[in-house]
């Protein structure tokens, strides 16, 4: 038992003793190996000539043949320098220290292909760092680059003035307005400065803020009251810039019916004028009757009715008609849509004030009287489609009243018959690029159903 221990003793010491001499050995290699990061100079250059070397980092004279790991463990031989990112370590058995490639495979930057580090002539090194100095300490080529810049911009201050003196600071669209209203109240202006005021009022007043703005500024009136001018552009412009300022925006209709526009329109439309004149006209009407039962009820007193039939039958109005018959089909269908209240609907006390003030609109019997179930088939004769269109709609509104009228037209009934066989052929040829409810289709169905109706009375 005791030789047993004795031999145990000497076994550990023995492997004590090789395991410092291994790690000496690693000592003494280690010592001898250059760092992987160190630079090395050469002075001067030449094929024949080895040149000296200048350590930057480490003063051992020779050149280390660089090591190129892999993924593996390797054996690194003494001699070898072992690149930036290498994992190394030692084996215990052989005493040899083991390389593989590191994570970061940092011999990709650092290699330049052949296994071999960096390495640059003393000129080299020089001219380098030259070059850098002059980068960083050439304050007259800074200087030029920023002038160069400069000089592509103005300054801040330079651009303010020229907006005032050019007058381009940003104005409200109230102040727009005045001052395009007192440029057309001036006595000094000229018309054509008055007509630049009212095509730039016009373009202002769609919008119905802006709109109602002109009437708490008093332009409304001085709008009406051009319409008493004897300028015919100034008239047409005013119809304009009163069209649409009253479109769509009640409170600018009543505003403009009480401020006795409709009268000053309707003596236009009444009197010579040319008919770019009345076309403005025409539109200010319509837009001032739309929706607004009042004015309609004020326009059959004054005798609307019969200006626009003689504006029809007017030579050389063949381009407004359609505009005239569009004028009376909105306030035959207007008065229709409010009377037809639904169950559901529970009609408050605006609503009823609405239903009284077009009851007193009785537009269909003044209709019947001056002749319009006679007037509007004419129009059917029109290659327009959108002409016969809104005819055939007109028609079919007027239809409670006309209808007699209509089985004793026998113009009426031809053109229906022709109409119906051209528009039947016009569905089939919308068909066959695949439109099965196209256009022409609708047009058909407005023929069919006037072909329909005078057959049933």
């Amino acid at each position: 038992m005791a030789k047993l221990k004795m031999q145990n003793k000497w076994s550990i010491k023995l492997g004590v003793a090789i395991t410092y001499w291994i790690v000496s050995l690693h000592l003494i290699s280690a010592h001898n190996v250059k760092s992987p990061t160190a630079l090395s100079i050469k002075e001067g250059s030449g094929d024949n000539s080895k040149g000296e070397e200048t350590q930057l980092r480490n003063d051992d004279p020779e050149d280390l043949e660089v090591f190129r790991p892999t993924d593996k463990w390797q054996t690194l031989k003494p001699g070898h320098a072992v690149p930036a990112g290498s994992h190394v370590r030692l084996n215990l058995q052989t005493g040899h220290r083991e390389v593989k490639m590191g994570e970061e495979e940092g011999l990709k930057h650092w290699s330049d292909g052949n296994g071999q580090g960096p390495s640059f002539t003393a000129e080299e090194l020089k001219e380098a760092l030259k070059k850098i100095k002059e980068g960083m300490d050439d304050p007259v080529d800074a200087k030029q680059e920023e002038d160069a810049v400069k000089a592509q911009f103005r300054p801040i201050e330079e651009l303010k003035k020229d907006m005032e003196a050019l007058d381009m600071l940003v104005e409200t669209d109230v102040q727009v307005m005045r001052k395009l209203l007192n440029q057309f109240n001036n006595t000094n202006s000229t018309t054509d400065e008055k007509l630049t005021a009212l095509l730039d009022l016009e373009y202002l007043v769609h919008q119905v803020d802006n709109a109602q703005n002109l009437v708490s500024m008093g332009g409304m009136q001085l709008v009406i009251n051009a319409l008493n001018g004897t300028d015919v552009r100034l008239q047409e412009s005013a119809a304009f810039v009163l069209g649409s300022a009253v479109s769509s925006n009640p409170s600018v209709q009543v505003e403009a019916a009480e401020g006795g526009a409709l009268q000053k329109l309707l003596t236009l439309l009444a009197t010579q004028r040319p008919m770019a004149v009345k076309k403005k006209v025409l539109f200010a009407v319509a837009s001032l009757l739309r929706h607004f039962p009042f004015a309609q009820s004020h326009f059959l007193k004054l005798g609307g009715v019969q200006m626009l039939s003689e504006l029809f039958q007017t030579p050389g109005a063949e381009t407004l008609r359609v505009r005239i018959i569009t004028v009376l089909y909105d306030m035959i269908i207007e008065k229709e849509l409010i009377s037809q209240v639904g169950m559901d609907l529970i009609p408050d006390s605006s609503h009823q004030e609405r239903l009284r003030q077009y009851a007193e609109v009785s537009l269909l019997p003044v209709l019947v009287e001056q002749g319009w179930c006679r007037l509007v088939p004419e129009l059917l004769a029109s290659p327009e489609h959108d002409w016969r269109e809104k005819t055939l709609r007109t028609l079919l509104a007027m239809m409670a009243q006309c209808h007699t009228q209509y089985k004793q037209n026998p113009s009426l009934t031809a053109s229906l018959s022709e109409l119906q066989k051209q528009y039947q052929e016009l569905v089939l040829t919308e068909q066959d690029v695949g439109e099965q409810d196209g256009y022409f289709g609708e047009i058909l169905a407005l023929v069919d159903s006037m072909v329909v109706k005078m057959q049933r009375m």
